[in-house]
């Protein structure tokens, strides 16, 4: 099922003042950086280590490119900090349905294109315990 943490969403009203504290601190490095127009957020991948699986884990910084999307949302009420967090599956399909078999709320009928051409959904956070849950499966090399 889960086979790693894909990422930790953190959400930030200035991506490059967060992407500079993050490489002056830590001397982590932007791996990959896009705009999702359809979540309307900007973001930085942060790549913190590979994994056994061939994935990778990451931190993933995300900047509001417009009022309504959920993230500006979020930072209005709770200001910058943790989103969200990520799990890597080899099947967001798959698990996805077996998670809501067993109750908890998927907030996509179908997974939505996420970071680097994965497919991503996300789970109710009143159904994991107050944590915003996504999960993840990567593209393949060669499909972003």
């Amino acid at each position: 099922m889960l086979t790693r943490i894909d990422h930790i969403g953190i959400a930030c009203f200035d991506l490059d003042k967060t992407v500079e504290f993050y490489r002056a601190t830590y001397g982590f490095e932007v791996f990959h950086s896009e705009v999702n127009e359809e979540q309307g957020v900007r973001e930085a991948m942060l790549k913190i280590n590979d994994t056994g699986d061939g994935g990778a884990s990451y931190l993933q910084l995300l900047e509001p490119t417009r009022e309504d999307s959920t993230v500006a949302k979020w930072l209005a009420k709770n200001g910058e900090g943790v989103h969200h967090i990520a799990f890597g599956t080899a099947d967001v399909d798959g698990d996805a349905a077996d998670i809501r078999a067993k109750g908890v709320r998927v907030l996509y009928d179908e997974p939505r294109r996420g970071s680097m051409g994965s497919r991503i959904t996300f789970l109710h956070p009143k159904d994991c315990g107050g944590v915003l849950t996504e999960l993840v499966t990567s593209a393949l090399p060669g499909e972003h």
